[in-house]
């Protein structure tokens, strides 16, 4: 399999398959493809996975694409103007991303949902208890809204973060919500009650614009009746 991001602002992700390669998606997530790939969708894991998908963002029914002819292209799109990242997974490896986040994968990548542990993170942390986790081996692609800033933190180091510009992490990273400190700061500093602690090892991936940023910068300009 072979791939190529084309674009900038709305980029457009395009896959070569060889002869019995495959690759799935959510529901309508292809844009266009050429002939001779075959189209299958199903539940994918069963009931338990497929509520577990509607829970992390996804829909309940996955779309697998198998290229049929000696070589064909297919092509997926974002919902949002951002980036496309590829995520190479390795046996075991997992990446933690937010709901709503995966693209496409290769056949031998996993989507499951995952749980935030702490209860903190899930009442304050911007997207709730649900997120994402995708799981090697395979190659993997997720969609972040906005511009994307990559950062290595080392081990017992700390970034704190509006929790809706979390876009991905690794497992190794912890995962916590602190209160923002001073009542001046709490309700007139614009940043909500809280923030998101990432403390490493491990890297996390933000965005600059949440999807809530944007729907709420859109919704100002919408009449009301």
């Amino acid at each position: 399999m072979e791939y190529e991001i084309k674009g900038t602002v709305m980029p457009a992700l395009e896959v070569t398959l060889q002869q019995g390669e495959s690759i799935y998606t959510e529901s309508g997530g292809m844009a266009w493809m050429s002939d001779g790939i075959n189209m299958q969708t199903s539940g994918r894991g069963g009931v338990g996975k497929m509520l577990g998908r509607a829970l992390a963002g996804e829909s309940l029914f996955l779309t697998t694409y198998t290229c049929e002819a000696p070589q064909a292209t297919i092509v997926f799109t974002p919902e949002a103007p951002g980036h496309i990242i590829p995520v190479p997974l390795q046996a075991g490896y997992s990446i933690i991303a937010q709901k709503d986040a995966f693209m496409c994968a290769e056949d031998s990548v996993e989507l499951a949902m995952h749980f935030r542990k702490r209860l903190g993170a899930g009442l304050f942390g911007g997207e709730g208890f649900i997120l994402q986790k995708l799981t090697g081996p395979g190659l993997a692609f997720v969609e972040i809204a906005g511009e994307v800033r990559q950062y290595q933190l080392t081990a017992g180091q700390t970034i704190k973060v509006d929790p809706g510009h979390i876009a991905m992490y690794e497992p190794t990273v912890n995962y916590d919500i602190q209160m923002v400190k001073g009542v001046a700061n709490m309700f007139f500093g614009g940043e909500g009650l809280f923030l998101a602690t990432l403390t490493g090892p491990g890297r996390v991936w933000l965005q600059t614009m949440p999807l809530s940023n944007l729907a709420g910068a859109i919704r100002r300009y919408i009449p009301s009746k």
